[in-house]
């Protein structure tokens, strides 16, 4: 089961981090991806993390202004996003796979939405 939060209300500019908790004791066997669905758009992979944290994938459009990294030992998730722009508003989903750089995903988070205001 995957609990994502941090989402909220932000200008233009600023900052948020978003969690990913992971419950269960193999969360370090799986992959992990943050998707954002906007209003009236389909869901899009914004970011993903191969179980090590080595390799690391960032869609074009936050590429320089969002990181994902990983805590096995918090079984946690996280997505710092910064210079955040109208457009990033959207509900954020956490998701864990077996298989890195693929488009099978097991496991979803609830969402959590981030809005941001110009």
């Amino acid at each position: 089961q995957l609990q994502a939060s941090g989402g909220g209300l932000v200008q233009a500019g600023g900052s948020l981090r978003l969690s990913c908790a992971a419950s269960g004791r193999t969360f370090s066997s799986y992959n992990m991806g943050w998707f954002r669905q906007a209003p009236g758009k389909e869901r899009e992979i914004v970011t993903s993390i191969n179980r090590s944290g080595a390799s690391l994938y960032y869609a074009d459009s936050v590429k320089g202004r969002f990181t994902i990294s990983r805590d096995n030992a918090k079984n946690t998730v996280y997505l710092q996003m910064n210079s955040l722009k109208p457009g990033d508003t959207a509900v954020y989903y956490c998701a864990a796979s077996l298989w890195y750089n693929s488009d099978m995903w097991n496991y979803w988070g609830q969402g959590t939405l981030v809005t941001v205001s110009s």
